[in-house]
């Protein structure tokens, strides 16, 4: 089936939304997927999908995914959220009110002898 396409699933019918731009960043055992779609009406918005991959004892790979869709009303806000939120990061790290786990517990140590 084609971007766009309906389907009939069920005795319903589904449309696809056109995916105008993906971008895939690849993290570790991570990727994370940001896919710009627009509906019928023309409106875009933004699905990002984090995909983890999982090894199993048996050799199979699974993946767990988690998908966020964020709307056009939506978009100011979210990006205003997320560059507070790394910008506070920055600054925790910078000072010494963050320790990384390793250095919490080897100053923990350090005050206990």
């Amino acid at each position: 089936m084609m971007e766009g396409e309906e389907n009939i699933k069920g005795g319903r019918k589904e449309k696809r939304q056109d995916s105008v731009h993906t971008n895939a960043v690849r993290a570790g055992k991570r990727t994370y997927f940001f896919d710009v779609r627009s509906t019928r009406g023309k409106d875009l918005y933004l699905t990002i999908t984090e995909s983890k991959r999982h090894m199993h004892g048996s050799g199979d790979v699974t993946y767990e995914k988690h998908k966020i869709f964020l709307y056009k009303e939506d978009f100011e806000k979210f990006r205003e959220g997320f560059v507070d939120a790394l910008e506070h990061i920055a600054e925790l790290q910078e000072s010494d009110e963050f320790l990384s786990q390793d250095e919490g517990q080897h100053r923990q140590v350090e005050e206990a002898e």
